[in-house]
């Protein structure tokens, strides 16, 4: 049985709890057991945001996440917040667009992607959670790019459709990268 404890952070407005709903969305696709717990502040955009994404093959007891697997870290302040607590192991997805500084564990695998120059020179600024997730599906062998392509279809809102080729190429440069 494996269980993925996934902690997605940064600034409101940079899609991370859009990120952690396409993460559960595309778990749900592999008949998986999914909790979802967002976190944000007051303010929202600008302001910090963290969300919570367990996948497990068996039934999970809370939607806590006190030791990631897996941390996506988009800007600095969430980096240095989160980083001690990553499982030895684990995994840590960096911004290093926005986020010059190298991780300082030496037992978890770092991956250095500048989502946000990707996404800029795409033409699509606010996608580099999209960005940042192609190189996740790349690194996690249960997930795929048919996977997610489905997921977007229905998770993205009727108002928003034109806005599923931008978050496809989006992907595709980051699970390229």
């Amino acid at each position: 049985m494996s269980t993925d404890k996934i902690l997605i952070a940064g600034f409101g407005g940079q899609g991370v709890l859009f990120l952690g709903k396409i993460l559960a969305n595309m778990a749900l696709q592999l008949d998986k057991e999914v909790s979802w717990l967002p976190s944000y502040g007051p303010e929202m955009r600008g302001g910090t945001a963290n969300c919570s994404v367990i996948i497990s093959d068996s039934p999970i007891g809370s939607p806590i996440v006190t030791e990631p697997d897996c941390l996506i870290a988009m800007n600095l302040p969430s980096l240095l917040k989160y980083e001690d607590i990553v499982s030895k192991g684990g995994k840590i997805f960096i911004d290093s667009a926005l986020i010059t500084e190298k991780s300082k564990r030496e037992d978890v695998n770092a991956y250095y992607i500048p989502a946000t120059k990707i996404a800029i020179d795409l033409g699509y600024p606010k996608l580099s959670n999209m960005v940042l997730l192609g190189k996740i599906i790349k690194e996690f062998e249960d997930f795929n790019l048919d996977t997610v392509k489905a997921v977007l279809e229905t998770t993205i809102p009727p108002k928003k459709q034109d806005l599923l080729k931008a978050n496809l190429e989006a992907i595709t440069a980051g699970y390229n990268y």
